[in-house]
């Protein structure tokens, strides 16, 4: 690469920059606008002076290995597989059903309408075009949803899909390619696809969970050091989407090629990561790795979609002579999502196995099915000097394939994307359901009463004024009393368990809060920590759907599938694993559940000494809560206390190794502030901290 290359790449990215705040500005799909400058930055590359934006091309190899594998990752890291295991029929059938359904009908749709207008084209390029259009791209959509508030399960419903769906499309099309280039010889090549698509996804599914275990355990080796293990989810995604390929190369059985989906293999690696590893990875670095892979994730989507758009108007196609065949192509797209949308969650719901998807989100599910990057790759790969018999036109099978994507893609993105935030509008699926207005609500009232408290911090300290103070203590005031009013109008209206509801999950967040405190100083071990998370899960589950609430501290929950199958992969490896807690887990369980009840108590409790309980709905409610934590923080302390009696040698220096972790955090909490506020330099700041950390590592050695 030369220097214009460079200044290419780095001018894109300052075109990005520029299209996201105009997107943020006028509310249009930032994927959108990416697009449409992309195609605008062709003619301005034809000018001398900015001829250097032609220096970076996007490539299929570009596309495929370097951007695809971070996309995905992203996408997947960030899926709870809890959320997705409640799902997981939705999902799987909209990803792998209806995606069947709608290639199957676009290719026929296609071959017999295209004779109709004298545009005879072999069926295998039909089928071509049917399996690689039938990938989703919810990259648009999934923006609008968070703008607009759209529930949480249907944007899992979409991301879900898209990421299932990317893996069984691909695989589909590699199959169709594969028959494409060698030819159709009779039923043998329709069994040979057949047995290499559910090789593809079964394969890159066990080959992505073993890698995602692989590269957890690794990240589990170097905690706390974030270069290293932000450094190591990269090459996990990397690693795994490369490796999956050169097997694919190299497989052969019985005279068959056989092939794993790299896609579903980055997939399954960025879930396990994601949820078994999640833990894995020291606490302070978490919140870092997402803001990592979120940036990356962003550089890699700008330069993608406005990629895509100087491709599209650079390519020497003619697009007149395909208006027809791309108008009827879009037709037959837009049906063949219908049709294979609607029947099949359709028979979801007939079945009852899962809650039922509402015809408003089916009919988003229908419209928002944008297409993008995948489509792209895909025609991409198709050899531009490919042909077959019956293939009797001056342009080649990839320009035909081509110009049909990119009307499809064009369409999309132009049409379907900026209208789905008034369709969104008009089916009332941002709306606010009874659970959310109450969150609402309370919400507004607690952001007036923290600003109010603040205000009387400043005036005290001489940060404002008395007038200042005055101006903006009134505006607060009178919004909070606003928003008081707003609570006890809707909870003296609405059912009165709603207020319940929504301070028991006001609750669960402090609980999740003081859990990642304890566990980042090693109060807690790691499968206390997932257990604990594992209740919280489900109790915050049980609350939003008014179902039984956990009652006992002991209640078990089902490990998770990811869970299981390193659970699985262990016992295959190093033979039986025991699933019997130790004492020492049990001890620092129950003394956990007894800090953080007591600090949700603590919380809630200076609400009574105000009129603060108003945002909760009655002070009964408020008492009520309070009660129960309070019921839990003694059953917890009781049944340590039994332990410790009963184990007391085992389990004094494991009080001792808290009481020390306990001084630890105190310390670094102290230095933390010292070099924040430049108090000391920040050589001293490094001395201090290794020293910290250096008696911490020699203590833990000699417990050891």
């Amino acid at each position: 690469m030369n220097i214009g290359s460079f200044l290419a790449f780095f001018s894109l990215i300052m075109v990005s920059v520029a299209v996201y705040s105009l997107s943020r500005k006028y509310r249009v799909p930032y994927s959108v606008l990416l697009v449409l400058f992309g195609t605008i930055l062709v003619p301005i590359a034809g000018i001398p002076a900015f001829s250097f934006l032609k220096g970076f091309d996007l490539t299929p190899e570009i596309l495929f290995f370097v951007f695809l594998p971070i996309l995905i990752f992203e996408s997947a890291y960030n899926m709870r597989v809890r959320e997705l295991a409640a799902n997981i029929r939705a999902v799987s059938w909209l990803s792998v059903a209806s995606l069947l359904i709608s290639a199957a009908f676009v290719s026929a749709g296609i071959f017999f309408l295209f004779r109709l207008i004298g545009f005879d084209i072999p069926f295998i390029v039909a089928l071509l075009f049917g399996s690689l259009i039938s990938a989703t791209d919810p990259v648009a959509v999934l923006a609008l949803f968070k703008e607009y508030g759209a529930p949480r399960r249907l944007s899992l419903l979409f991301e879900g899909e898209s990421l299932f769906n990317d893996g069984t499309s691909f695989a589909l099309f590699l199959v169709v390619l594969e028959i494409f280039l060698r030819g159709y010889s009779g039923w043998g090549s329709v069994v040979e696809g057949v047995v290499l698509f559910v090789v593809m996804i079964i394969g890159g599914t066990l080959f992505g969970l073993v890698m995602g275990v692989c590269f957890s355990k690794l990240i589990g080796r170097v905690s706390d050091d974030e270069n290293l293990e932000v450094t190591l989810t990269m090459l996990s995604a990397h690693f795994t989407f490369l490796l999956s390929e050169v097997l694919s190369e190299h497989m052969h059985l019985f005279g068959m090629e056989f092939r794993f989906s790299s896609i579903i293999a980055t997939v399954m690696t960025a879930m396990v990561i994601g949820n078994y590893g999640r833990a894995k990875i020291s606490p302070r670095v978490e919140e870092y790795m997402e803001k990592f892979w979120g940036y990356f994730a962003f550089i890699s989507n700008s330069l993608v979609f406005i990629l895509m758009g100087i491709l599209f108007a650079s390519l020497p196609i003619r697009f007149g002579q395909f208006a027809i065949p791309i108008l009827l192509t879009i037709l037959v797209v837009m049906a063949g999502r219908a049709v294979s949308v609607y029947p099949v969650v359709g028979l979801l719901n007939r079945s009852g196995k899962e809650r039922e998807i509402p015809m408003s989100w089916q009919h988003l599910l229908s419209w928002g099915s944008l297409r993008g990057a995948l489509a792209v790759i895909m025609v991409l790969l198709i050899p531009e000097d490919a042909t077959v018999r019956g293939w009797n036109y001056p342009f080649t099978v990839r320009e035909f394939v081509t110009a049909l994507t990119i009307g499809c893609v064009y369409f999309t993105l132009f049409f379907k994307a900026t209208t789905i935030s008034r369709l969104m509008k008009r089916l009332g699926v941002g709306s606010l359901h009874a659970l959310e207005e109450a969150q609402y609500h309370q919400a507004k009232s607690l952001i007036h009463a923290k600003a109010i408290s603040a205000l009387e911090r400043f005036l005290d300290r001489g940060y404002v004024d008395t007038n200042v103070y005055e101006v903006l203590r009134k505006e607060h005031d009178a919004g909070y009393e606003e928003s008081q009013k707003r609570c006890r109008a809707f909870f003296s209206e609405s059912d009165p368990t709603r207020a319940e509801q929504a301070l028991h999950i006001y609750a669960i967040g402090i609980e999740r809060h003081f859990l990642r405190v304890l566990f980042r100083y090693g109060e807690v071990t790691e499968p206390v920590y997932k257990r604990i998370l594992a209740k919280l899960d489900v109790q915050q589950e049980r609350v939003e759907h008014a179902e039984r609430q956990i009652v006992s501290l002991d209640e078990v929950f089902r490990e998770d599938w990811i869970e299981q199958f390193v659970r699985f992969f262990r016992r295959l490896l190093l033979g039986k694993t025991t699933n019997e807690v130790s004492i020492a887990d049990r001890y620092a369980y129950y003394r956990a559940q007894g800090i953080i009840s007591k600090k949700v108590a603590i919380h809630l409790s200076s609400f009574l000494s105000g009129s603060g309980f108003d945002t909760f709905g009655n002070r009964a409610i408020l008492e009520k809560v309070i009660e129960q934590y309070g019921s839990f923080r003694e059953d917890a302390e009781k049944r340590g206390a039994e332990l410790f009696s009963a184990n007391l040698k085992r389990l004094e220096a494991l009080n001792e190794t808290f009481g020390r972790r306990g001084l630890f955090k105190a310390e670094e909490s102290v230095l933390d502030d010292l070099t924040e506020n430049e108090m000391i330099t920040p050589k001293l700041s490094v001395m201090l901290r290794d020293e910290l950390h250096e008696r911490e590592y020699s203590t833990a050695e000699r417990r050891g």
